[in-house]
């Protein structure tokens, strides 16, 4: 089986944006599909990876009540200010170690399917970046999106 494609090309890209709050989920599904569309790629896939320690990304139901409750839960399971080693001695100076801790639970990159031009996801999907220790002023998710433009 032959797997090389000449006709495969690799678009690199990227999504910047602010965050509010300690705990946030920001939906970027419109800005991953503003990227693709940009692109021009007609099949493929977009990999999107976030390049910090204390965030994370998601393919998940827009809802409200459901972040609220995904923060609450996040929170309960790591609450912060409990004492955590990292908090005694940080390289910026800020009690994270909750953040970080948080992140090992969730997920840094995400794939989504590209079929004649549109991202691949579920009617209730939306594509989330998660913010672990907000308020950020600029944060960075690396977009890779691997297909052919016929």
């Amino acid at each position: 089986m032959d797997i090389y494609d000449p006709q495969m090309q690799v678009i690199h890209d990227s999504i910047t944006i602010k965050t509010a709050d300690p705990i946030g989920f920001i939906e970027i599904t419109e800005k991953v599909r503003d990227a693709v569309k940009r692109s021009n790629i007609k099949d493929g896939i977009v990999t999107l990876t976030t390049q910090h320690t204390t965030t994370a990304l998601c393919v998940n139901e827009r809802c409200e009540r459901l972040q609220e409750d995904m923060k609450e839960l996040l929170t309960r399971f790591i609450p912060p200010g409990a004492n955590y080693k990292h908090d005694h001695g940080t390289v910026d100076g800020r009690n994270n170690a909750h953040s970080h801790l948080m992140s090992l639970f969730l997920k840094t990159t995400e794939m989504v399917p590209v079929s004649k031009g549109k991202i691949e996801i579920g009617t209730w999907q939306s594509i989330f970046f998660i913010e672990l220790d907000g308020p950020r002023a600029e944060r960075n998710i690396s977009v890779t999106i691997i297909g052919n433009d016929k």
